[in-house]
C-alpha cells in the first residue's frame, strides 16, 4: 500500500515576509522609530525578490507597523487605534452585528471609561471637554448634525481614562454605535427632546468629571448609554437589526 500525504498549504512568501518583520516588532526586538533596511537589503538577507518584500511591507504598513518617513526609508511605528479600528468595524458589519449587541458592550465599557476618566483627568483634556460640550450646544441651536460631536465627547472621556486596552476594545464599536444612533436626532419633536437629553447628560459628566467624582460620572454615563437604548424604543426602531454600513462613513 503507497503511503498519501496531504497536500501543504504553504503561505505565499510575501506573507512570511511580513509575519517575519511582525514578530520581530512585537517580540521588541524591532521598537517605534527602529528604521528597517532597505528593500533591497531585505530581499538579499529573506532570499526572495524586491517584489516580495515589497507586498509584505504593503501588509506591514496597513497593519500600521511602518511608516515611510524622510527619504522614503521604513520605520517601525507603533498603531493607533484610529487605524485598527476601522478594519475591526468593518468585519462586524460583515458579521451583521446588531445595535443590540452594540449596545450591550457600550453598557459595559462608557461607564468603566467615565469612572476611570474621573479619577485621572488633566486639566487639559477637561478644556477639550468644555469646548466639545460648548460645540454640541451651539450645533443644536444652529441645527447642525451633533452626531460628531458625540462621537468626539466619548472618545474624549475614553482617552481621559488613561487605560490603552480600554482604548483599543472600544473604538471599533463605538464607530458604528454612535453614528447608528444619529436616527434619534432628525429634525423632529423626539429629535429636539433627544438633543436636550443628550446634552444635559453631557453637561453632568462633565461636572462630574470636574469634580473627580467616579461614581457619579459612571451613574450618569449608565443612565446616558440606557437614555440611547429608550430612544431606539421610542422610534420603534429594531434592537436587533444590523447596523447599516453607512455607519462607517457618518463620521
Amino acid at each position: 500500500m503507497t503511503q498519501t500525504f496531504e497536500r501543504l498549504d504553504v503561505p505565499p512568501a510575501y506573507q512570511l515576509v511580513f509575519q517575519a518583520i511582525e514578530t520581530e516588532i512585537v517580540e521588541g526586538r524591532l521598537n517605534a522609530g527602529d528604521r528597517l533596511p532597505t528593500e533591497t537589503a531585505m530581499a538579499r538577507q529573506f532570499g526572495v525578490n524586491r517584489s516580495t518584500v515589497r507586498e509584505g511591507i504593503r501588509l506591514l504598513e496597513q497593519s500600521g507597523l511602518v511608516r515611510r518617513e524622510a527619504g522614503r526609508r521604513l520605520h517601525v511605528s507603533l498603531p493607533h487605534t484610529r487605524e485598527l479600528a476601522p478594519r475591526v468595524s468593518r468585519a462586524m458589519v460583515m458579521q451583521r452585528v446588531t445595535f443590540r449587541e452594540l449596545w450591550e458592550v457600550a453598557m459595559a465599557l462608557e461607564p468603566a471609561a467615565a469612572a476611570l476618566a474621573a479619577a485621572r483627568i488633566s486639566d487639559a483634556a477637561l478644556t477639550r471637554l468644555e469646548e466639545n460640550v460648548e460645540a454640541t450646544r451651539q450645533a443644536v441651536a444652529a441645527g447642525d448634525p451633533v452626531v460628531p460631536l458625540d462621537v468626539e465627547f466619548h472618545a474624549l472621556v475614553a482617552e481621559a481614562a488613561g487605560n490603552k486596552a480600554l482604548l483599543l476594545c472600544r473604538e471599533p464599536m463605538s464607530l458604528l454605535f454612535y453614528p447608528a444612533i444619529r436616527v434619534l436626532f432628525t429634525k423632529s419633536e423626539t429629535g429636539r427632546i433627544a438633543q436636550g437629553r443628550l446634552i444635559k447628560a453631557h453637561e453632568i459628566l462633565l461636572d462630574a468629571l470636574r469634580a473627580r467624582d467616579e461614581k457619579t460620572a459612571r451613574d450618569w454615563m449608565t443612565r446616558h448609554i440606557v437614555d440611547f437604548k429608550r430612544g431606539y424604543a421610542v422610534r420603534g426602531l429594531d434592537m436587533d437589526a444590523a447596523v447599516d454600513r453607512l455607519s462607517l462613513l457618518a463620521v
